[in-house]
């Protein structure tokens, strides 16, 4: 398709990506968008515009067109094109097996036998017959691809008779077509879940009374209400009231942030115990969760590019090969005259050695051989580029919480007055919070354990500053240093400077006390993985040479946890853009870079970074499809694991490649002079199989 859009007079470039069914077009301001669309229908592809006329929706022309809402018609089309996959490939696979029964197990000369040849065929057709089609769309269009390739080697194996090969590579073409479509499908799903976060309606003020609208009507500088305990459906600015709002899903913050008048608020985000009024400050359709939904994409497409080489490889070597063995068949014959058999003959072998079966299976049987055994260490590696990338990565980037810490805030510090102890400040801390649904109070009651003795009474939540009880006949605090210092008049003294060098290592200090003074501080933090530590060493033992953190969390935690870990640096404050932009720059500085992370803020980052890896067991949904590697276990050291895997994956497949090109190349020769016989070719052709095959089946062992 790429190839059809760039024949349009006027267009520079062209990406696609088939994980989000978009092909993105730069031209020259002068192309008509329709005339591009009819390029890529050509090439056997059906295109819509969905953005200005440079970004299209593109379908395989098996799946139907483009539904009138490019988002779910791409899912709709890929669902379709799977379950068509999925049939040819099962059928093929079925007649393929049945084919091998009849010619080995069944006596030559019975009639179940005689069906073997029939059956191959059957099955050929049957795993052959998308690639044919995308094959001669191609050639009407003059482009020649890995499909044609694909065609051109099966039909010069029809050709000499060896029927099971060409079954066999029709039939795993099918079978990873397939893999590939699902792939596709599952995260096209994905990413257009994304915006299922944000409401179908909004409450907004208009005319002086209240009403609910459909969220995509709602105009910029309109006032929402948003009632405590609901999703926030639009970006905008408080006006009114306050609350503490979780900003995981746009920001990744551990802890929900206190909003008020004046400040950004996120569509996505979950309001907390407070009612807010909220001026709308961007359309619906360009929210901060809209605009990841675009990253996504785009980063995707500027990915596609990558996969250029093997069809610009594809589009060298078939016409090469082909006019060959045309030559050798026809021209000989017309100038000297000479009979017509013999460089047919020779033609056939040139066309069955140039099949390239070896070339084609040297790097998915290594891909297989170590995608298996990553699944079976936790690892899911989403294709052979991903892993081949993974092996190259020479830099890591790493979300901070629920991917380098452990996602919920825990108490880190217990400091009483002198007198008193740990146990018992916990306590009255807990009797305070017993009624409070702040992350905070949650940590301080889960460190004291529940169902304590000690009751409070008469609980009141003191907005943002704390809380206040009646515990043993008298009022209990738990709040800020604004609580006690401008609230209650109560001066913090020496607790006051551990407090504020807790808060320097980034933790969030409670203080607790009563009308007569301070009891002592509480410090609460999310804590580092017990893993991190050995994770960031094994990174640097498998020869990552930089590290480091990018957080939407405040600079003083990001730089605690940077140190702690001994990283090479950290970025902190960053939105989804900004993640985008900050892996793009490291990759400028530092070459191929893996990003780790597990929310849905991390998934424009994921897509971005040459290599993305999500926490798969507890991360979004959304992060682990923008993903190309999955760590299924949830366990950071997989991280060295896979790249490790990576790597030796890369020198097997380069050894591969190398015996393949190297044996085909010399059998090349040996056929165009007429000095390889055609059962030696068979030999040659398969044997080199064999060899890059046994070669694959080494990464089983996984990495060293």
């Amino acid at each position: 398709m790429e190839a059809g859009a760039r024949s349009v007079p006027g267009v520079r470039s062209a990406a696609a990506s088939a994980v989000t069914g978009l092909l993105k077009v730069l031209h020259d301001g002068r192309v008509d968008a329709d005339e591009v669309a009819r390029a890529v229908e050509a090439a056997g592809y059906r295109a819509r515009p969905v953005r200005a006329g440079s970004v299209f929706a593109v379908t395989s022309s098996l799946a139907g067109p483009p539904r009138s809402r490019p988002a779910d018609g791409r899912v709709a089309a890929g669902a379709r094109e799977l379950r068509r996959r999925a049939t040819l490939a099962a059928t093929s696979g079925v007649l393929l097996a049945l084919a091998f029964g009849a010619r080995f197990l069944a006596p030559p000369s019975s009639a179940a036998a005689a069906v073997a040849a029939p059956l191959f065929l059957a099955a050929a057709a049957a795993g052959g017959w998308l690639v044919a089609g995308q094959a001669f769309a191609s050639l009407r269009n003059r482009m020649v691809n890995f499909e044609v390739l694909v065609i051109v080697a099966a039909a010069g194996a029809i050709g000499l008779g060896d029927l099971p090969e060409a079954a066999l590579v029709l039939f795993l073409f099918a079978v990873g077509e397939t893999l590939e479509a699902g792939g596709v499908s599952r995260t096209r799903r994905a990413i257009s879940s994304l915006l299922d976060l944000v409401p179908r309606t909004a409450l907004v003020r208009r005319n002086g009374s209240e009403v609910e609208v459909p969220a995509g009507e709602v105009a910029v500088g309109e006032t929402v209400i948003v009632r405590p305990g609901e999703r926030l459906p639009v970006d905008g600015r408080v006006a009114r009231g306050g609350s503490f709002v979780d900003q995981a899903p746009v920001t990744g913050e551990s802890l929900p942030v206190r909003k008020g008048p004046g400040d950004e608020v996120f569509a996505g985000t979950v309001n907390g115990s407070g009612a807010l009024e909220v001026v709308s400050t961007r359309r619906p359709d360009d929210t901060t969760l809209a605009r990841t939904v675009h990253l996504v994409e785009e980063a995707q497409l500027v990915k596609a590019r990558s996969q250029r080489i093997v069809d610009r490889f594809a589009e060298i070597y078939t016409p090469l090969v082909v006019g060959l063995a045309v030559a050798i068949a026809v021209l000989p014959p017309l100038i000297l005259r000479a009979p017509f058999e013999p460089y047919i003959y020779r033609a056939l072998v040139l066309l069955l050695v140039a099949c390239p079966c070896a070339l084609v299976l040297s790097t998915p049987v290594a891909v297989v051989s170590a995608i298996g055994r990553a699944a079976r260490s936790g690892v899911l590696v989403k294709g052979g580029a991903a892993l081949e990338a993974a092996g190259r990565l020479r830099a890591i980037a790493f979300d901070k919480t629920g991917t380098l810490t452990v996602g919920r805030p825990e108490v880190s510090d217990v400091i009483p007055v002198q007198g008193l102890s740990a146990s018992r400040l916990l306590e009255l801390a807990a009797a305070v919070e017993a009624h409070s649904e702040h992350p905070l109070a949650g940590a301080i009651r889960r460190r004291a354990g529940e169902g304590g003795e000690t009751v409070a009474r008469n609980y009141e939540a003191i907005p943002g500053r704390g809380a206040k009880a009646r515990v043993e006949g008298r009022n209990h605090y738990v709040g800020s240093e604004a609580l006690f210092v401008r609230h209650l008049g109560l001066p913090l003294g020496a607790l006051g400077e551990v407090g504020a060098a807790l808060e320097k290592e980034g933790k969030t200090v409670v203080y607790v006390g009563n009308n007569g003074g301070l009891l002592g501080l509480i410090a609460v933090s999310d804590t580092l993985r017990p893993e991190a530590h050995r994770a960031v060493a094994d990174l640097r033992r498998s020869g990552v040479k930089s590290i480091y953190l990018l957080t939407g969390d405040n600079p003083e935690t990001a730089g605690a946890v940077a140190r702690a870990l001994e990283l090479d640096g950290y970025r902190a404050g960053l939105l989804p853009a900004d993640k985008v932009e900050a892996v793009r720059a490291l990759e400028a500085v530092s070459g191929p870079l893996g990003m780790v992370g597990d929310g849905i803020n991390d998934a424009p980052a994921l897509a971005a970074a040459t290599v993305g890896l999500a926490m798969g067991a507890a991360g979004a949904d959304q992060a682990v499809e923008a993903a190309d590697i999955a760590l299924m276990s949830d366990d950071l050291g997989r991280v060295a694991y896979t790249v490790r895997l990576g790597r030796r994956a890369v020198g097997v497949i380069r050894q591969n490649i190398a015996l393949a090109l190297g044996i085909k190349a010399a059998a090349l020769v040996l056929a165009a002079a007429g000095l390889l016989p055609l059962w030696l070719a068979v030999v040659a052709d398969t044997g080199n199989t064999v060899l890059v095959t046994l070669n694959g089946l080494r990464l089983l062992a996984g990495p060293r």
